[in-house]
């Protein structure tokens, strides 16, 4: 965000997800495609209203706006783009920092696909979860996350963290290990 929003290295932030239920599908949802997205970007608007939020900084002024407001008003001027990965095919995408969450849920050639749309002065940042797969036909060395990370191993213009624990809360972290 510092990237796009304070530097303004990047002409905009994307952030896509692919549409991957968990458990049964609800159907088609009504509405235009924003109206069917916000469910599907609602993760990604919770982290965006927790990173926005001034509550406990000591920056927090009265006259700040919700982290809500904030987010209407990137989304609006364009600075904010949540797309679903759906319609990525054949797309040219420079001079953006792209964020491509819960990429363990994609093939391997999904990524490819994905990964080659980036254009010049774009950086792309995939993340995910390997034990957190809800794709049937995935696993933990099949998914495109684990799949990319092994084939550009060592390459100048890539790198890879591996967090050591998780960030949620403690009971997400007794979770994770315990169930």
């Amino acid at each position: 965000m510092a990237k796009v929003f304070g530097e303004e290295r990047y002409d905009k932030l994307l952030v896509a997800r692919p549409i991957m239920p968990m458990g049964r599908d609800i159907g088609y949802l009504p509405g235009d495609k924003d109206e069917k997205l916000g469910a599907w970007m609602q993760p990604i608007f919770d982290n965006l209203t927790y990173l926005l939020s001034t509550r406990g900084s000591p920056n927090q002024s009265p006259e700040s706006r919700s982290p809500e407001h904030h987010i209407n008003k990137l989304m609006a001027d364009g600075k904010l783009v949540l797309e679903p990965l759906t319609y990525i095919r054949g797309r040219s995408i420079p001079h953006q920092f792209m964020i491509v969450d819960e990429a363990q849920n994609l093939t391997p050639h999904e990524v490819k696909t994905i990964v080659s749309r980036v254009g010049e002065g774009t950086k792309i940042v995939l993340t995910g979860d390997i034990g957190q797969i809800d794709n049937p036909y995935l696993d933990n060395s099949s998914n495109g996350l684990s799949y990319t990370v092994e084939k550009m191993k060592g390459l100048g213009v890539v790198g890879h963290i591996t967090l050591a624990k998780s960030e949620r809360s403690e009971l997400a972290s007794l979770a994770a290990d315990r169930l």
